[in-house]
């Protein structure tokens, strides 16, 4: 009998799996990281058979701790990093290349070209997105224009496009289905967000056969069967979401108005819209926040490229800590008449400046400033981001002043964070009891098709807190903090 529920989380740093019970309480985990590429300046890859393995042994690993047979799983949910582009051999399920992920930023020129010649205009009107080399458009076209022979072989129907949760599709099913959902697809550049299908004039202008493309279902929906050969039985695939879409699911913001922040290696925050998609007047993004019985439900998003990645950034390359989860107890020890601001633009900066260009600065050095410093400012720079994302969407959106925010995502076990964030936003801060809603909300999409769990509202119900952190800063100190990031982000643009 089938009693339980998997969750693949394929993310940007490492790959996860976990088994859930009908009740959504999670019995056995895998994790394993995988080595990021980078080839040049602003330039970031994964080897997509890394990525394959990693799934497969966590998924084994998962079903061991959790003392589960393939058998009993109801239904498999895959979330993934969303905008990482990887084009693949139809008969063999190989990689042409590396997979360019998200981060990357080689096609910068090509998207200044695009909106030199004034089509940043289409672009955003259908996709709701701006032309940036974050999305997966313009990653396709340059995977085709260089490497040998890759544009002649996709034309002729030889090669197949995906992100990764495509990509994870196609290998759990043995090459027999070629799909992706929604919210992944929005994300593309190529996807018209109002009518929901891939766009010609989009395909045309980035040069980008229909041919490679793969068909776009619900969050929810029949992704085939896993190839018996890989876990013991046939597993169904039954949900698939992007990251943060996914995460926008298991905090269960399912009515106009909840947002939901994500902190992993970037940060993302998610506004939802309803039915009506908002174009924003503030640089955000519109896209899918979910698509279930073929009606789709919109979302302002702003995305910061550098949030826990900055902390990666002090223990793997600078080596000033020793562990991700030290920066808040060195943080909290931190000179406080020190005055230092880290603006993490290793890969440009995303909303609401949208510059591509822009690379990391630190401000406000002293012979004094040591690793505490350091890691205060990296952890203030998520805080002072989130803001600029939040002030911008309350403009768009209308509301001001009556936001909660709701928080996941491994940045969130530190309160001193949580607390910071909380006093700079001046707004409440929820944390749930279960932080890795990215793979809870992909669970639930697949027990929602299998027919295991209930409809969005009452799953909603379900949902609880672990802590709110509400705002303590005084209202002259957060302002002046501010005021000296906003300051930093005028002189880094400059």
């Amino acid at each position: 009998m089938s009693t339980h529920l998997l969750a693949i989380d394929q993310g940007t740093t490492s790959s996860r799996a976990i088994v859930f019970d009908r009740k959504l309480k999670p019995k056995g985990s895998g994790q394993q990281e995988f080595k990021q590429y980078f080839p040049a300046s602003g330039w970031v890859e994964h080897d997509p058979e890394e990525i394959w393995k990693s799934v497969v042994a966590t998924t084994k690993a998962a079903l061991s701790k959790a003392k589960v047979k393939a058998a009993a799983i109801a239904g498999i949910g895959i979330t993934n990093q969303r905008e990482t582009v990887v084009i693949w051999d139809r008969k063999t399920g190989k990689a042409i290349h590396k997979a360019i992920v998200w981060q990357d930023r080689r096609t910068a020129d090509v998207c200044k070209a695009l909106k030199d010649a004034g089509r940043g205009a289409v672009f955003t009107a259908k996709t709701g997105l701006l032309l940036d080399p974050y999305f997966s458009g313009t990653k396709v076209a340059w995977l085709l224009d260089n490497v040998k022979g890759a544009r002649a072989r996709a034309e002729a129907g030889e090669l197949a496009f995906g992100t990764i949760d495509t990509f994870l599709i196609w290998r759990l099913t043995g090459g027999k289905v070629h799909a992706t959902d929604a919210t992944n697809a929005s994300r593309t550049l190529l996807y018209n967000i109002h009518s929901g299908a891939w766009d010609d004039e989009l395909l045309a202008i980035l040069n980008v056969p229909r041919a490679i493309l793969p068909e776009v279902k619900d969050c929810a929906a029949d992704y085939g069967v896993t190839d018996r050969k890989l876990f013991g039985a046939a597993i169904p695939i039954s949900g698939v979401a992007g990251d943060q879409q996914a995460a926008t699911i298991g905090q269960a913001c399912f009515a106009p108005g909840m947002m939901k922040s994500t902190y992993g290696t970037g940060c993302f925050a998610l506004l939802n819209t309803g039915d009506t998609p908002v174009p924003s007047k503030n640089r955000l993004l519109t896209t899918v926040a979910y698509q279930l019985n073929g009606k789709r439900t919109y979302a302002l998003e702003g995305a910061i490229f550098i949030a826990g990645a900055a902390v990666q950034w002090l223990r793997d390359g600078l080596k000033i800590i020793k562990a991700a989860k030290d920066t808040g107890a060195l943080a909290k020890s931190a000179d406080p008449k020190q005055s230092v601001y880290l603006v993490p633009a290793f890969v440009g900066l995303g909303a609401p400046y949208w510059n591509a260009e822009a690379r990391g600065a630190v401000f406000g050095l002293t012979r004094g400033t040591t690793n505490k410093e350091m890691a205060k400012a990296a952890l203030e720079a998520v805080c002072y981001q989130t803001r600029d994302l939040l002030e911008a969407m309350q403009k768009d959106w209308g509301a001001a002043g009556d936001t909660v925010l709701r928080v996941d995502g491994g940045m969130t076990a530190s309160d001193w964070t949580m607390q910071t964030l909380a006093d700079i936003l001046n707004a409440p801060v929820d944390r749930p009891k279960v932080l890795e809603t990215t793979a809870l909300g992909a669970a639930y999409l697949a027990g929602l098709q299998a027919g295991l769990l209930p409809a969005p509202e009452k799953f909603a119900s379900q949902w609880s807190r672990d802590k709110r952190f509400s705002p303590k800063m005084k209202a002259d100190q957060r302002e002046a903090k501010y005021a000296v990031w906003k300051d930093a982000i005028r002189k880094l643009l400059s």
